[in-house]
């Protein structure tokens, strides 16, 4: 009986196969998936990148309350010249740029007509002289009526006043400075005719200038007679200049919102009016209190607060304010005298990022006298470009906040 070899072969239905199959490819499945978790799980365990930030120390030092603004310089004392007579300028004495003194004769004018006719009042003064004399003996003899001795004694006085009046334009040929200062401009030249009244120069005391500030309104109960005030001008780098406040308007001008503020400084020689400086005016001092630069405050919520690095991780910190400048902000609380503060790399952190310190940690900022530390009217614009980079952080904060709350979602 012959055997038909292929009889003997395993027969698995096709139902079964498939199933056998589909294991196999779940399984294979499986396992690359299991590879693929595992490296996403390594990735969020590794923690992230620290941010290389600069910091500086909360320390005490002494700073001031002041307002800053700009203002132009100007004489406190300032004389146009002019002629109180007419004639033919003959010589000029003085150019622009001497310094005068009051009286010193500065240019001369033709003098003839009025010494000819000075001569005149005078001849005619001392024919009535002689006269009055002859009637006064003729009056005590009773030879002449007592009103033509009056007469004659009214035109006697009249007389005498035309000499001086003479003698007066005489003198106006003469042209002299009504102040001590430095001619700064001439406006005449040799061979001119000059009229009455006509400006001949320009005359500048420079000894003692004003800058007058615009303040707003609610700066009014700080400001009075007396008060620190220092000014720098671009003409002058590198030099501070000091002074005072010499008067404070009691009136507020209703249009502007503002009153004007008038600060005094003297020249020492290198000021000059026209120059425009930055003023600073000291109006409160304290001493030996905690501050931070200016630079490490961030603005956002409603409140202000700073990075303090703890254990390398930036914590934001809310603080009390009090004085500000143009470099420092005093603390009131919030933070701890020796805390390290984030002041470069602020805008890209976040509350509990990590943080790489570059500077040497506990390196304090040097305290200087505040009020000198910054430039007066330049406190303005730094702050402006603070407050700007600070909202830049609030901003990124808050995005920051709600791309985890989508993320956590």
């Amino acid at each position: 009986m012959n055997v038909n070899p292929c009889s003997h072969r395993l027969h698995i239905p096709r139902a079964g196969l498939a199933c056998v199959l589909a294991v196999s490819f779940a399984l294979g499945l499986s396992a690359c998936g299991g590879s693929g978790t595992d490296a996403a799980a390594q990735e969020e365990e590794r923690p992230p990148d620290a941010v290389p930030v600069e910091t500086a120390q909360v320390g005490r030092r002494e700073i001031a309350a002041s307002y800053s603004g700009t203002a132009t310089l100007e004489a406190v004392n300032e004389a146009q010249v002019v002629s109180k007579t007419s004639g033919v300028l003959l010589e000029l004495m003085v150019e622009e740029g001497d310094v005068v003194r009051a009286g010193q004769v500065l240019a001369r004018l033709d003098p003839d007509r009025k010494g000819l006719a000075l001569a005149q009042a005078q001849s005619q003064l001392q024919k009535l002289q002689s006269e009055y004399a002859r009637s006064e003996e003729l009056f005590a003899r009773q030879l002449v009526s007592a009103d033509q001795h009056e007469r004659l004694r009214a035109e006697l006085d009249i007389q005498r006043s035309a000499v001086d009046i003479a003698r007066l334009e005489v003198s106006y040929t003469r042209i002299t400075a009504p102040i001590d200062g430095v001619i700064a401009v001439r406006e005449v030249r040799l061979g001119n005719l000059i009229q009455p009244n006509q400006s001949l120069f320009r005359i500048v005391d420079t000894a003692t200038l004003e800058a007058v500030l615009n303040v707003p309104e609610r700066e009014l109960a700080t400001m009075r007679m007396g008060l620190p005030v220092s000014m720098q001008v671009d003409a002058v780098p590198n030099q501070r200049f000091e002074g005072r406040v010499a008067r404070v308007s009691p009136v507020v001008d209703s249009g502007s919102g503002t009153f004007r503020v008038t600060t005094e400084f003297t020249s020492q020689g290198v000021l000059r009016p026209g120059m425009f400086g930055r003023v600073g005016v000291v109006h409160d001092q304290r001493a030996d209190v905690l501050s931070v630069p200016r630079s490490a405050l961030i603005e956002g919520d409603g409140m202000t607060s700073v990075f303090a690095v703890r254990d390398d991780t930036a914590v934001r910190t809310p603080v009390e304010l009090g004085y500000i400048n143009g470099t420092f902000a005093e603390i009131r609380g919030g933070i701890e005298e020796g805390t390290q503060v984030v002041t470069v790399g602020k805008v890209t952190l976040r509350d509990g990022s990590r943080v790489q310190v570059l500077d040497a940690p506990g390196q304090a900022v040097p305290a200087e006298d505040v009020a000198g530390d910054a430039e007066p009217g330049a406190g303005a614009d730094v702050g402006a470009a603070e407050d700007a980079a600070q909202q830049d952080a609030g901003v990124a904060d808050t995005a920051g906040s709600d791309d985890g709350e989508e993320a956590g979602a």
